[in-house]
């Protein structure tokens, strides 16, 4: 599992990659409270770029989270929502997001002394 040219090893790879993303996490926790249309998501995620939040709807949807519903009207309405298999990510990313709050405190100690451990080094050499 360690072998970073084994295909399972590369699939796992390129998946935690996409979910892990920013724009993944965000897009599919905003889906995670309900269907939105594309400007409803600009709006919710005020630092996405119109081209970020195309490239993540679509890639999500490739991955079979997002299912991507075009109503035709004038102008086409189109609406976002997570698949069954997007709500099911939800659990594992509400998770980390908890652990995150629950040790930012310890991993903010711990990039203090790191850093400056390293300044006293660069300071004694």
């Amino acid at each position: 599992m360690k072998d970073p040219s084994n295909p399972v090893c590369r699939t796992i790879s390129t998946l935690l990659s996409r979910i892990g993303d920013k724009w993944t996490v965000l897009v599919v926790t905003t889906l995670g409270e309900g269907p939105r249309r594309f400007n409803e998501l600009r709006r919710e995620i005020p630092s996405v770029s119109q081209r970020m939040l195309t490239l993540t709807l679509r890639n999500l949807e490739r991955d079979g989270l997002v299912n991507r519903t075009v109503t035709p009207s004038i102008p086409p309405r189109v609406d976002y929502a997570l698949t069954e298999l997007g709500c099911s990510l939800l659990k594992p990313l509400n998770a980390l997001a908890e652990w995150a709050v629950a040790n930012i405190e310890t991993i903010h100690d711990a990039q203090r002394r790191f850093d400056a451990e390293a300044d006293a080094r660069a300071e004694a050499a």
